[in-house]
């Protein structure tokens, strides 16, 4: 034969070392470098974890020193801290996973002497949330809000069954309520489970596939709060948050807007704003007299009007308006204008009446307190006078 092939199959560290092929005389050596990579936790991992590379290399000469550059699934050059290095074997640290990260990754091997450029591929797979680490969500009082999470695990093609709830607290330091409990299978199916019947919450039945979400049809201002979804895999979580802020108004006094007469409007979210928010009143259509603004990060706004009018209450975040509550301020009509007028007329004139019946009635009441005091007076004098003209006879 012109040329004879050796097959090692499921090469493993102890299968390098020189192989040599013997032809009468005639002896051809090869020696066999092997390397092995491999990714912590099978690499299945959940967002914000840190991943571990462990590379050996084995071979019948002295092992070279390596240097390890890593490129992810989008062919871009990653930074990677060498926790441990030995001739033998690197441990390699990566920063904290996004789910963006999920793809085959490569691992390029290089050395000088012997020369070696290899490239070793793995992949890595990241389950968790395509929503931000902590999303703001803006509602009024009496609107419908829907609050939505987004698992990745289809489109990664995730094969492993995981679990998670979705809590709720109003502040960051008050006790968490569950609100449900949710799983999916390895095939991709999810199950919800409602836990609480004292919120006021719908599961949606229709929704796209893997997604999380609850639908509040009247928000209440103690709704706000941070709704917190977290998912389980292999005694590890992740978790996303978002925040509900909640907008309400208020007027006093309420009712039509008398002319001549003010009233106080007030607007009031929920829960701290961001340091480049602010709160601003005006009226539709008004002059820039009809404006007002808070400062920044305040989370309640008085204003003091004598216009009728629609008046809007705006959330204001870097020059964007995250939410508005309309609110109609009617004029009151003339007829009602009478009638108060009338009414504020009658109750002086009554408050005049009632004034001058006591002043009559305090001044009847001195009169007959000082006529029953002359009179005792009267009676008092007669007594005595009475007295000496007996004393007087006697002494006769």
């Amino acid at each position: 034969m012109q040329y004879k092939q050796l097959w090692v199959w499921n090469l493993k560290l102890s299968d390098a070392g020189i192989y040599t092929c013997e032809y009468g005389t005639r002896k051809v050596r090869t020696s066999l470098h092997i390397f092995k990579l491999t990714i912590s936790l099978d690499g299945h991992f959940l967002q914000n974890e840190v991943p571990e590379l462990i590379l050996i290399q084995n071979a019948s000469s002295p092992l070279p020193d390596l240097s390890i550059v890593l490129f992810d699934n989008n062919n871009n050059r990653k930074t990677a801290e060498i926790k441990s290095k030995s001739r033998q074997k690197y441990i390699v640290n990566l920063k904290k996973l996004e789910i963006m990260d999920s793809g085959t990754w490569v691992c390029q091997v290089h050395s000088d002497s012997p020369l070696i450029n290899r490239n070793i591929s793995f992949a890595v797979n990241v389950l968790g949330f395509q929503n931000p680490d902590l999303e703001r969500k803006y509602a009024t009082v009496d609107s419908t809000v829907i609050l939505s999470w987004h698992l990745n695990s289809r489109n990664i093609k995730w094969k492993e069954g995981f679990t998670g709830q979705l809590n709720w607290k109003q502040q960051e330091s008050a006790k968490s309520h569950k609100l449900l409990d949710f799983n999916v299978t390895a095939q991709g199916q999810l199950h919800e489970t409602k836990k609480s019947n004292n919120f006021l919450f719908e599961i949606p039945k229709r929704k796209p596939e893997g997604t999380i979400e609850v639908k509040l049809p009247k928000v209440h201002f103690n709704h706000s709060g941070q709704y917190q979804c977290q998912l389980e895999y292999q005694g590890r979580y992740t978790q996303s948050k978002i925040e509900l802020v909640v907008m309400k108004v208020s007027a006093y006094p309420a009712g039509p807007l008398s002319r001549g007469a003010n009233m106080t409007l007030t607007c009031q979210v929920s829960g701290q704003l961001p340091p480049n928010a602010y709160l601003r009143w005006e009226r539709v259509n008004g002059t820039e007299m009809d404006i007002k603004n808070s400062k920044q990060r305040e989370v309640k706004l008085e204003v003091n009007i004598s216009a009728a009018g629609l008046w809007s209450c705006h959330l204001i975040e870097d020059s964007d308006k995250k939410i508005s509550f309309h609110y109609h301020v009617e004029e009151a009509s003339v007829w009602i204008n009478y009638v108060r007028i009338g009414a504020s007329i009658g109750g002086s004139l009554l408050a005049f009446a009632l004034g001058c019946l006591c002043i009559i009635s305090g001044i009847s009441w001195q009169r007959r307190r000082q006529r029953a005091k002359r009179m005792a007076q009267a009676r008092q004098y007669l007594l005595e006078n009475k007295t000496c003209q007996c004393q007087h006879r006697l002494k006769k």
